[in-house]
C-alpha cells in the first residue's frame, strides 16, 4: 500500500505538470511542499513505534524546515511575500534544514540532557554561520557570476557531509534500532545529494513547474516509504574499533564544522566568526568536562558494585579478601590486634526449603542489615563471605573486644523479628595477637574452626579458638 500511494503521488504530480500547474507553477509547488510534509508525518509515526525515537523526530523537524522553505518560495511566486524578506527567509529555512541532521549525526547514542542542549546550541550556531555565508554569495549574484557557483558548491558540501556522516554512523551502529535509523538516513541523504546536485548544477535555470520538479519529490518519498516500511536492517557486525572511534569522535563534528565555517565567514562577518571560535572551544570543552564527570561517576558506581554484594549490600568476598590482607599487613607493622568473626545463619537450608528462596533472600537481607547496624566502628568491615555466611574484620582491637562484638551480633540476630519466625547465628572468633607471625589463611582457618565448634555445641552461640590463638 505505501508503494501504491507513493506512485499515485508521483502520477498526480506529473498530471498536474502535464495539464499545466497554473500561474507561477502553483500546482507543482503544492506537491513540492507536500512531499517533505508526508515524509515528516511518516517519521513521526515511526518515532512513536521505535526505540530510536529521537532520531526520527529530528528528521521530521528537518523535513518541516525544508517544506517551510518551499512554502515561502510558493508565497514569493504568488507575490504574497515581500521581495526583500521572503527569498532570504526561504534560504534560511533551507540552510537550517541541515541543523537537526547534523545534530543527530554528531550525537552519541546516549547522552545527558545538558550535553545534548550544548550540542544543539552549537549546531544552531553552525546553521546561522552557514546562512550568513550563503547569503553573502546570494547578495552578489547580480554582480558576480562566480557567486551562484559558490552557493551551489556550498550546498554540495553540506549534502555530502550529511550523506557521508550518515553512512559512517550506519556502518558503526551496534544497536539494531539505531542501525536501521541511520541506514534510512544514509539512503535518503545519498538520494538527496545526487538529485540536489543534478538540480542545482544542470537545471537551475529552469523555473518551478517543469518536469524536473518530479525529481525533487523522490528523496522525500523514498524517506516516507523507508520510514513506514520498518524492514530490519541487513545483518551487520560493526568493527568494535570503528564503533568506539565514531562514538568518541562524533561529538567533534559540530565543533570542527564551527571552526571551518567560522574561518570562511571571517572576512564578511568578523564578529560572528569570532563568536563561532569561542563557542566551539568553550562548548566542546564544557561538553568534554561534563562527559568526564559522567564517566568518573559511572566508574565509581562500577567500583562500588565490584566491592559490594548484590543481594545484601554489604562487602562481597573480593572486598573482604582485600581488606583482610590490608589490615593484616597493618597489624604486622603496628603491633595492633586484629579480630576476625565468621557468622553463619543456623539451619538456613531448612528455612529456605520451608519458606522458599524469596523468603530466604529476605532473611539474608534482614540479617545483613542487623549485623551492619551493630558493626559501628568506621574501620570494621562486614562482608558476605558466601551463601548464608558473613564475616567481620575488626582491626585494632583486643581479644575481649572481638568476643564482645561477636556476642552483640548474636544477640542482635536472636531478637530479629521475621515474618517467617526467629533465626539465629553461630559465630566463630579468631584473633591475631600483636606478636603473631600467622598468615591470613591461618586466621581464616581458626575462625572457621571456631564457627564449627559453635555449631557442634548447639548453635546460637559464640566460640573462640583460645588454644590455637595462644600458640601465636
Amino acid at each position: 500500500m505505501p508503494v501504491v500511494l507513493i506512485l499515485l503521488f508521483i502520477v498526480c504530480h506529473a498530471l498536474v505538470l502535464a495539464i499545466g500547474s497554473g500561474p507561477a507553477g502553483v500546482g507543482s509547488f503544492i506537491f513540492l511542499v507536500a512531499a517533505p510534509l508526508l515524509a515528516a508525518c511518516c517519521c513521526v509515526w515511526r518515532a512513536r513505534h521505535d526505540r530510536a525515537a529521537l532520531g526520527w523526530y529530528t528528521i521530521a523537524l528537518a523535513m518541516l524546515l525544508w517544506s517551510g522553505g518551499m512554502a515561502l518560495n510558493l508565497a514569493d511566486a504568488l507575490g504574497a511575500g515581500r521581495a526583500d524578506i521572503t527569498p532570504r527567509a526561504s534560504l534560511l529555512l533551507y540552510v537550517l534544514y541541515a541543523v537537526p541532521l547534523v545534530f543527530i549525526l554528531a550525537r552519541p547514542r546516549r547522552e545527558r540532557a545538558i550535553i545534548s542542549l550544548i550540542e544543539a546550541a552549537m549546531a544552531a550556531l553552525l546553521g546561522v554561520l552557514f546562512f550568513v555565508h550563503t547569503s553573502f554569495f546570494a547578495d552578489r549574484i547580480d554582480v558576480d557570476e562566480q557567486a551562484m557557483r559558490n552557493m551551489r558548491y556550498m550546498f554540495d558540501v553540506q549534502n555530502l557531509c550529511i550523506a557521508s556522516f550518515a553512512t559512517v554512523r550506519w556502518l558503526a551502529s551496534d544497536v539494531p534500532e539505531w542501525r536501521s535509523f541511520f541506514r534510512v538516513l544514509a539512503l535518503y541523504a545519498l538520494a538527496y545529494l545526487l538529485i540536489a546536485g543534478y538540480i542545482n548544477h544542470f537545471t537551475s535555470e529552469d523555473s518551478f513547474g517543469a518536469y524536473n520538479d518530479l525529481l525533487i519529490d523522490l528523496p522525500f518519498l523514498l524517506l516516507a516509504w523507508l520510514a513506514v516500511r520498518r524492514a530490519s536492517a541487513p545483518v551487520l557486525v560493526p568493527n568494535p574499533r570503528l564503533v568506539r572511534l565514531v562514538q568518541a569522535g562524533g561529538p567533534m563534528i559540530v565543533a570542527l564544522l564551527l571552526l571551518v565555517v567560522g574561518t570562511l565567514v571571517v572576512d564578511h562577518a568578523r564578529t560572528l566568526a569570532f563568536a563561532s571560535f569561542v563557542v566551539a572551544t568553550i562548548g566542546f570543552s564544557l561538553r568534554s568536562t561534563l562527559l568526564q564527570i559522567g564517566l568518573l561517576e559511572h566508574q565509581a558506581a562500577l567500583d562500588q558494585l565490584a566491592r559490594q554484594d548484590g543481594l545484601t549490600g554489604v562487602a562481597n568476598r573480593r572486598q573482604f579478601d582485600a581488606v583482610l590482607q590490608t589490615e593484616a599487613s597493618r597489624a604486622y607493622r603496628s603491633g595492633a590486634g586484629l579480630g576476625l568473626l565468621l557468622a553463619d545463619i543456623d539451619h538456613f537450608k531448612a528455612f529456605n526449603d520451608a519458606h522458599g528462596h524469596p523468603a530466604g533472600d529476605r532473611c539474608l537481607q534482614a540479617v545483613a542489615a542487623a549485623l551492619q547496624a551493630n558493626v559501628r566502628r568506621a574501620g570494621d568491615c562486614l562482608a558476605r563471605y558466601g551463601g548464608e555466611e558473613f564475616a567481620v574484620i575488626v582491626p585494632d582491637c583486643g581479644r575481649e573486644d572481638a568476643v564482645a562484638l561477636a556476642e552483640k551480633l548474636r544477640l542482635g540476630i536472636e531478637t530479629l523479628a521475621l515474618p517467617e519466625g526467629a533465626v539465629s547465628i553461630s559465630v566463630g572468633v579468631a584473633f591475631l595477637r600483636p606478636s603473631a607471625m600467622a598468615t591470613t589463611t591461618q586466621l581464616l582457618d581458626d575462625a572457621d574452626s571456631a564457627l564449627y565448634e559453635a555449631k557442634r555445641a548447639g548453635r546460637n552461640r559464640v566460640s573462640v579458638r583460645d588454644d590455637v590463638v595462644a600458640g601465636f
